[in-house]
């Protein structure tokens, strides 16, 4: 079986934004945080780096990426050097759920659809917390249920993960101590760019590469979950980033 990140490398390869926001809608929330000159952002599994870059770029301010996989930290780091932030912004391979020491607390900390790095939605923000200064703001992005779903999506999506719906959401906010103030939510018509878009890009690397080992297995998990956006995801999935602050 190929590693999920060996297939977000190919079925994201023309993809900056390796969610599904569009432009407008990521750099509305770095107009949502106030992000400006003296703004520090610790993005935790920051894949390709895009957010943090065009916040510099955009906004001003600067951060640190971390991520796990160093393909995208490699794009990270030209996209920073194309856009000429690359003395703003810092990419660092390791393990988002335990940084190294980075130098204090950040004004802005992010996890945008990477909430398995904690356990799921709750252990992240507990992750999310240790490093935000006091005011701070939190973006997280998540899944969460558009719709009542099929039991057996349900149950395939249940398996250490705590999807609800948006007031179930708002309740697991609630619990970690953690103050909802703003969101902004992926439409139907960004969900489809954003997945379809994954299915030409696996096309083209089936083509151009007929004779790779990994051919079958790509194949095999681009039809699964093309059929699984489908038949299911696609009507009871939303997805969405959550601003927040910590209470206390």
């Amino acid at each position: 079986m190929v590693s999920v990140f060996r297939y977000h490398e190919i079925s994201e390869s023309s993809h900056r934004i390796m969610n599904p926001l569009s432009l407008d809608k990521l750099l509305l929330l770095g107009d949502i945080c106030r992000v400006g000159g003296d703004t520090r952002q610790l993005d935790l599994a920051c894949g390709k780096g895009e957010m943090l870059c065009l916040f510099a770029s955009n906004l001003g301010g600067g951060g640190v990426g971390i991520d796990i996989h160093a393909p995208f930290l490699s794009d990270a780091r030209a996209r920073a050097t194309e856009l000429g932030v690359e003395r703003a912004v810092t990419f660092i391979e390791g393990d988002a759920a335990d940084p190294p020491d980075l130098g204090g607390r950040f004004d802005v900390v992010s996890c945008i659809g990477a909430t398995w790095i904690g356990g799921g939605l709750t252990g992240t923000l507990e992750l999310m917390r240790q490093w935000v200064a006091p005011g701070g703001w939190l973006l997280v992005g998540e899944v969460y249920w558009a719709e009542p779903p099929p039991p057996h999506v349900s149950q395939k999506r249940a398996s250490g993960q705590e999807f609800a719906d948006l007031a179930g959401t708002l309740d697991h906010f609630d619990a970690a101590g953690m103050d909802l103030v703003e969101m902004v939510l992926a439409s139907p018509e960004d969900w489809d760019r954003y997945a379809a878009s994954q299915w030409l890009n696996v096309s083209e690397w089936l083509v151009a590469n007929p004779d790779d080992p990994e051919v079958s297995d790509i194949r095999s998990q681009r039809d699964l979950s093309r059929r699984d956006y489908l038949a299911d995801e696609r009507h009871c999935l939303g997805w969405g980033v959550f601003v927040l602050r910590a209470l206390g």
